[in-house]
């Protein structure tokens, strides 16, 4: 399914381009476009035949407050599957120490949710052609960016011109707009690779999602609609490589050595992805009439599932900061809004960055003294409700400063 003003009626002027129409920067457009602005999303990839689209094997954890920006940007309506996840169980190894979250502790609504890739385009496609004031424009390229003063402009390799007052990028991590704007990223390998496929499995999963601590690295077990279950695999970037070759049968004996009899018989379905980790964060988010969101801005180890998460909360704060500056009568691509944009995103950002390369390092440490520190932690925090109710917020994306999306308010 395409977007019915594909490449046609593109205005010429605007009051935001978005350059990248994925997972981070369609939500944004929706968000500030149904608030009242006009937005141009360019996509390089042509429009995925949403109808025909098969299941390629990619999940996404929506956590709860993420869920709050989908529903009141009206694009949690046309999600047509997810599962949600009410429970998280958190082991070290064989250990028999453990960390359970139940979701019952801090409500009804559950930690989030696991939705299939798919599923979020094509819900994120069909908000989209809903909103007047919101643009689509794909497969779409650029040949000339021009960035002002007064404003931005984007030449088109098709001829046409958009002028607008800010310029996003949600164009992933190699961001060709980050570095035509010189900001630099500073980060590093893992020698990490994770391994990422869909499971059948013959037991109910009850929505309980599992982080197993091995020493290569987390092997997180995810909650999917039907018997079946997301798996997120950390292995040494050489054994992964040797793994991902081996034929089915001997990929699902190996991934059945860590993933356990818990579920039963246990078959791939789909295909299997595998990819380097790594850390990356951008030295500034923002640029002359620039604003980075998304992969563009940073990307994180897996550890914690909130890479998808980390990027939206980018797109709420964004989305927030723009919609009151022109409320205001404020130039929306102006250095004092950009600058509120950054002083909200980069802390939250580098903490939870920090977080989850600490953790990684911590657990894929073998020295029996961390192990055993480990365990009792495990255990301590397990019998503290409040302290695991802080935990349980974290897991729900819930602390901090929350822009109003996540929070369930309206713009």
């Amino acid at each position: 399914m395409s977007d019915s003003r594909a490449n046609t009626n593109i205005p010429p002027n605007a009051d935001l381009i978005v350059v990248g129409g994925g997972l981070n920067g369609l939500p944004l457009a929706i968000a500030v476009a149904a608030a009242g602005l006009t937005v141009v999303v360019l996509e390089k990839e042509a429009p995925i035949d949403l109808v025909d689209a098969g299941f390629d094997g990619r999940v996404s954890a929506i956590a709860h407050a993420s869920r709050n920006l989908f529903r009141m940007t009206g694009i949690w309506d046309h999600v047509e599957a997810k599962e949600p996840m009410l429970d998280i169980r958190i082991t070290d190894g064989p250990s028999k120490f453990f960390l359970h979250y139940d979701h019952r502790q801090l409500g009804d609504e559950p930690f989030g949710h696991m939705v299939e890739n798919r599923h979020l385009r094509q819900a994120l496609y069909k908000r989209a052609s809903e909103v007047d004031s919101l643009t689509v424009v794909a497969p779409a390229e650029y040949e000339a960016v021009e960035r002002g003063t007064d404003g931005v402009k984007v030449r088109l390799k098709t001829g046409e011109n958009i002028s607008a007052r800010l310029l996003v990028a949600a164009d992933g991590r190699g961001s060709p707009l980050r570095e035509a704007a010189g900001i630099k990223t500073v980060g590093w390998s893992y020698d990490q690779s994770g391994i990422v496929c869909t499971v059948a499995h013959e037991v109910p999963h009850q929505g309980v999602a599992q982080e197993r601590f091995l020493k290569p690295g987390p092997f997180a077990i995810l909650p999917m609609t039907g018997n079946r279950s997301s798996l997120v695999w950390t292995e040494r970037t050489e054994m992964a490589t040797a793994i991902m070759t081996l034929p089915p049968k001997e990929f699902e004996a190996e991934m059945a050595k860590r993933f356990g009899d818990y579920l039963g018989k246990l078959e791939v379905v789909g295909p299997r992805w595998s990819y380097p980790l790594a850390l990356h964060q951008s030295e500034s988010y923002v640029a002359e009439r620039l604003a980075l969101i998304g992969d563009a801005a940073h990307g994180m180890h897996p550890i914690a599932g909130q890479g998808l998460n980390l990027g939206l909360r980018d797109v709420a704060a964004l989305a927030e900061v723009v919609i009151d500056a022109a409320r205001l009568g404020q130039d929306i691509g102006g250095a004092t809004v950009l600058e509120d944009y950054e002083r909200w995103r980069r802390f939250d950002s580098i903490a939870l960055l920090a977080i989850t390369d600490g953790l990684n390092r911590l657990f894929t440490t073998d020295l029996a003294p961390v192990r055993l520190a480990r365990d009792l932690g495990l255990a301590a925090v397990n019998k503290m409700p409040k302290l695991k109710g802080f935990f349980i917020e974290h897991a729900r994306g819930t602390v901090g400063n929350l822009p109003r999306l996540l929070q369930g308010k309206a713009l």
